[in-house]
């Protein structure tokens, strides 16, 4: 039994064959074969093809097909023997003395042994031919003997001779022209012409004889029809006076068809079948009446009656008959689907003889194998899906009405015998139901339990009592609460529990407190996901998954209450708060800005989220206004920064100035390195450089982490008036330290452990190596430069820092120190260019870069760049050299006014002060954004300045092109794109129906920018988002399912009796029938169901069901769990 068959049933739970056929051979065809007999080939095409849901093949590469073996394109045909002529034994001689003739039968035998003709008909033996009998017949000598001719063969291959016309010229002769008498000897014509085929025309030209090779044919020979009327009169004298009666009979004969007695003749044409298959028959010689010259089969009156040749029997077919199987009809299928069984009787039977009618039955061995099989399977096919009823389950109630209830699984008997289990979708729509009520009994009376009682303290510890009554279950299901009397004769339930009201007065709990830390969280570069504590502030890039903890002490996490803007915080399809205590916001975007306040019983914290790159700014929300109105919105307040930060509310853009100036420089730092690489190119702004450098920047943090009292430093150094280079020079300081600090401990700045206390890593600042077993990125130490100490002869600079040189020095150092694992390799560039040494610079075996006695020529940006397998980064210093005179720009004193030398450097700051270095660039606040969203732009004024601060003059920007770049004046802002919800036009109106003439129909639903650009979804998730779904009327709806009548029950007993029915889905006015899936919007009718389902005997008793079992175990079926089920007493032992 094959286990998977192609079968409709099997197509059912297969929709992909149903709707979309695998791609086959197509075969064409085979041709004719090239021989008739003897082993011939023919040919056929064969090619891949595939069918769509139309039905419309089309061709297809071949590789589709190679999942199957591709047929023959070649065969070979009639491999049979070619029929031959096959001469029967000759007959007696007619006469029985002197000459006669003797004749036989000359059959064209197949390969079969059949006389079927087709032979080559010039090389057939003759039929008939002249005997001679030894006993003198006493007669005259003249006499002719009968049929005395020439050898019969003879003339038939000079009458069947034929000469075609080819390509070779050729002697091509005419049909013989009647004799030129009508008695005795004459002489008859044909003409005889040079011929050939012309084979580009196909015609026939004539040709000179001369053309043609060979003998001529004859164009003339003699001819001989009947003897005339005197030759017979001379015959008849001579003749006896005894044979004078039977000449007169044969020449009134020939008188009366003097020409057909030579044209027309009797022959042998084969036998007639015999009588019998075995055990001996006869068959007689078939005479015809033959053509002499055509060679066809004419009417019997047209040859001499008298010369038929005499009738001949042979026998045949004489060996016994041997003994033969005798099968009978097939009976009917013993099963519907699934897998069933016919049976037939086969028997082995003898008939002794030709003359008995009588049959003996054999024993099987007696017959010759293979025997023909009793049984085969049929209707294997698989069966419907169709429900599963077990038995029932227990009751769920002794007493008072219960319910038991069964699963009901939809499952499918498979061809192979194997049950499928298949979702109820699968099955008819009404299901069987799956409980029922049971134990309607009314029910004793009871205990029940109901409420505890009160606790039996008012404060502390204490325990509650569970309280009970009795109670009787009604018939119609209700509880009726009676006497406790009824209930005595049963145990009443005593339960205790523990109970806890409030603390009482004289106990102590610590107060819970939160382990809030202050610090300002600036994000650097993106990151996968940042963890950050409650207590301070965070400037985040948008959409960038936050997860913002508020540790604990003496206070459960899962109690923890988060607010924001003083609000309870709701959680949305972005925005959830774990059982934890997190709040965990996933790609963070300008509506999550906002002070979020953690709350643990008593204690609470904030934390005040801001975007970077969103240009509003956070207020107090109105709440939180009533309460102090003595707090200015955003103005700081430093000197009670520590104190008042736990009250409400809190300073909320206190350091926006300090991040923009960090994140400015950050810009600055990346448009210098940028000039660099490419001198000509034009300014990038910040934000597009960011994402270009992304895959470079990996050396560098994700997030700055400060300390709110090093920030509330900086500021109030900005307050007290330094401006300018000053201000510029603090800002940078402060940026080298959060960036050394948190280039070493970055691992633990984006997962800090549980208990995190943050602490600020000076040492680290200045660790010269780290040991360290992990692969790590390289990094150069920037080392932050001491303000006010005199250069001595041999100056020292660490790369990062300006070198400004205003008088002659011995020597210079670069001094580049880097950290890594692998440790990496220290290259030098100058101006962007590999940097060549010679005896004036050269390398140090620390890597640094030293210069004798720089000089003009020397003058430049030099960077370093450390580099291992895991990548590289690089840092610069710019060289500058002036001759010192009328200025006095020297870093002598702390106290004088700076002078910026920013030449694509981010941080070149030197003090200088008196008229020796006024010239210096002044920059006006950017203007708001132009757009608010999908990229505007920022404006600002820059003038040259001239002249001490508060005494400075503007000039023209060329004075000031020494002095470093000209700051940028403009920029983009708000990138984050507009978009909307698009739609396409609705498709048409043909998807599935969903009921009576009401079908679906679609369109796509995109979100998109204000260019029509397609941009992701989470773009528009904050908006409502259009239907891409609604119905409409299609004719193709007018559909239902048609049902036939029941079949007969194919079981009068048991769990295995079918019957079934024709369901189709057909359109309701025209009847016709279509594909089952344009009525799947309504339940389809049951097409199979189970019958007389009536036990066929005692439970758990082993006996056989069916009559076919004993054919079961012969097909050694009892393997299969339906057949073993069905045939328990045959397959018991196997």
């Amino acid at each position: 039994m094959e286990p998977c068959l192609a079968s409709d049933g099997y197509k059912q739970i297969m929709p992909y064959d149903l709707y979309h056929p695998l791609p086959r051979w197509e075969s064409s065809p085979w041709t004719a074969c090239s021989t008739s007999c003897g082993g011939g080939i023919q040919s056929r095409s064969v090619s891949c093809v595939e069918e769509d849901m139309q039905g419309t093949i089309t061709p297809a590469e071949e590789w589709k097909c190679l999942y199957s073996p591709k047929t023959a394109i070649l065969q070979p045909c009639n491999t049979f023997d070619c029929p031959t002529w096959l001469a029967q034994e000759w007959s007696p001689c007619t006469v029985t003395c002197g000459q006669g003739l003797r004749y036989r039968v000359v059959l064209c035998i197949d390969h079969r042994g059949l006389h079927a003709g087709g032979c080559n008909p010039t090389t057939k033996p003759h039929i008939k031919e002249e005997c001679l009998v030894t006993v003198p017949c006493y007669k005259s000598i003249d006499t002719l003997p009968v049929e005395a001719k020439p050898v019969w063969h003879k003339q038939a291959i000079e009458l069947e001779e034929e000469i075609t016309v080819t390509e070779e010229p050729t002697f091509i002769p005419g049909p013989w022209q009647p004799c030129s008498k009508t008695c005795g000897s004459g002489t008859q014509h044909r003409t005889v012409k040079c011929q050939v085929l012309l084979s580009f025309s196909q015609t026939v030209a004539d040709l000179p004889d001369d053309e043609c090779e060979g003998v001529k044919p004859a164009t003339s020979q003699p001819c001989y029809r009947t003897p005339c009327s005197g030759v017979s009169g001379r015959r008849q004298e001579s003749k006896k006076e005894g044979e004078e009666e039977e000449e007169e009979e044969e020449e009134e004969e020939g008188g009366e068809t003097p020409e057909r007695e030579e044209l027309h003749d009797w022959e042998y044409e084969g036998f007639t079948e015999c009588s019998e298959s075995c055990g001996g028959g006869v068959q007689e010689a078939v005479v015809i009446c033959l053509n002499k010259q055509t060679r066809e089969a004419a009417d019997q009156s047209l040859c001499v009656s008298s010369r038929r040749p005499p009738q001949l029997l042979q026998d045949c077919k004489t060996q016994p008959c041997p003994p033969r199987w005798e099968t009978g009809e097939w009976s009917s299928c013993s099963a519907t689907c699934g897998v069933g069984l016919m049976t037939r009787t086969v028997a082995c039977t003898h008939r002794p003889s030709r003359d008995s009618n009588r049959t003996e039955v054999l024993r099987d061995e007696d017959c010759q194998n293979p025997k023909p099989s009793p049984v085969q399977a049929c209707n294997r096919f698989d069966c419907p899906p169709m429900w599963d009823t077990p038995d029932w389950g227990q009751c769920s109630q002794s007493c008072g009405g219960g319910v038991q209830r069964r699963q009901i699984l939809c499952k499918q008997r498979l061809a192979d015998g194997s049950i499928l289990e298949l979702p109820d979708t699968f099955c008819p729509s009404k299901s069987p139901a799956n409980q029922q009520p049971c134990a309607k009994r009314e029910c004793p009376p009871h205990w029940v339990t109901t409420d505890w009682s009160q606790c039996s303290v008012t404060c502390g510890n204490g325990i509650q009592t569970l309280q009970t009554i009795c109670r009787k279950h009604r018939e119609d299901g209700r509880f009726w609460t009676i006497e406790p009397k009824n209930c005595s004769l049963i145990a009443r339930p005593t339960r205790i529990r523990p109970c806890s009201l409030r603390l009482c007065e004289n106990s102590l709990k610590p107060e819970p407190t939160i382990l809030a830390q202050r610090k300002v969280y600036i994000q650097w570069r993106k990151g996968k996901k940042l963890q950050l504590l409650v207590g301070g502030y965070g400037y985040l890039l948008p959409w960038t998954t936050v997860v913002l903890r508020c540790p604990t002490r003496h206070f459960r996490k899962g109690h923890i209450r988060w607010l924001k803007e003083g609000k309870p915080l709701v959680s949305r399809p972005h925005l959830s708060i774990t059982p934890q205590g997190y709040v965990k916001i996933q790609q963070v975007r300008a509506s999550d800005a906002g002070i979020y306040t953690c709350i643990a019983g008593q204690a609470q914290e904030h934390f005040v989220l801001q975007i970077i790159g969103s240009k509003q700014k956070l207020s107090v929300p109105e709440s939180w206004l009533l309460t102090d109105r003595q707090q200015k919105v955003g103005q700081p307040d430093v000197a009670s920064t520590g104190e008042r930060f736990q009250e409400l509310p809190i300073s909320l853009n206190q350091y926006d100035n300090v991040v923009e100036h960090l994140l400015e420089l950050k810009g600055s730092v990346q448009d210098e390195k940028d000039i660099t690489g490419k001198p000509h190119s034009s300014e990038k702004n910040r934000s597009t450089l960011e994402d270009e450098r992304a895959s470079a920047e990996f050396s560098s943090p994700v997030v700055l982490i400060a300390d709110t009292h090093r920030l509330d430093e900086i500021m109030k150094n900005l307050s007290e008036g330094l401006g300018g280079p000053r201000e510029e020079q603090l800002i940078a300081q402060l940026l080298s330290e959060l960036t050394m600090t948190q280039g070493e401990s970055n691992d633990s700045t984006l997962h800090p452990p549980e208990s995190a206390e943050s602490s600020t890593q000076g040492p680290l600042l200045y660790k010269p190596k780290v040991h360290t077993t992990r692969p790590r990125n390289p990094v150069i130490i920037q080392r932050p430069r001491k303000v006010g100490a005199a250069p001595p002869s041999d100056m020292l600079v660490h790369v990062g820092m300006p070198a400004l040189l205003q008088k002659p020095v011995a020597s210079l150092e670069f001094r580049c120190e880097a950290l890594g694992n692998p440790e990496p390799s220290l290259t030098w560039t100058k101006n962007g260019k590999e940097l060549l040494y010679n005896s004036r610079v050269g390398l140090l075996p620390t890597g640094s870069l030293r210069i004798q006695s720089p000089s003009k020529v020397d003058e430049g940006l030099y960077t370093c760049t450390a580099r291992n397998r895991l990548g590289y980064t690089s840092l610069s210093s710019w060289l500058q050299i002036t001759s010192g005179k009328g200025r006095s720009c020297n870093s002598m004193g702390a106290n004088g006014p700076l002078c910026s030398e920013r030449r694509n450097s981010s941080q070149s700051a030197e003090l200088c002060h008196g008229q020796g270095c006024p010239l210096r660039w002044r920059v006006d606040p950017w203007s708001p954004c132009s757009a608010t969203c999908g990229g505007g732009s920022q404006t600002r004024i820059v003038r040259c300045m001239r002249g001490p601060e508060g005494r400075s003059r503007e000039m023209e920007s060329q004075h000031c092109l020494d002095t470093g770049r000209r700051p940028s004046d403009s920029r983009v802002c708000n990138l984050l794109p507009c978009a909307r919800w698009a739609t396409t036009s609705w498709g048409l109106c043909h998807g599935q129906c969903v009921g009576p003439s009401l079908a679906t129909q679609h369109r796509h639903v995109y979100c998109q920018n204000t260019n029509g650009t397609k941009v992701p979804y989470r773009m528009c998730s904050g908006l409502h988002r259009p239907s891409s779904l609604k119905n409409c009327s299609t004719e193709g709806c007018a559909l239902h399912w048609h049902v036939g009548p029941w079949t007969q029950c194919t079981a009068t007993c048991g769990r295995h009796g079918f019957q079934s029915r024709q369901v189709t889905c057909a359109h309701r006015r025209t009847g016709k029938a279509t594909r089952e899936h344009h009525c799947m919007w309504r339940p389809r009718p049951p097409s199979w169901q189970r019958c007389n389902i009536l036990s066929c005997g005692r439970a758990g008793e082993c006996r056989d069901s069916t009559r076919y079992c004993e054919k079961v175990r012969q097909l050694e079926l009892c393997p299969l769990p339906q057949f073993k089920s069905r045939c328990c007493h045959s397959c018991r032992n196997t």
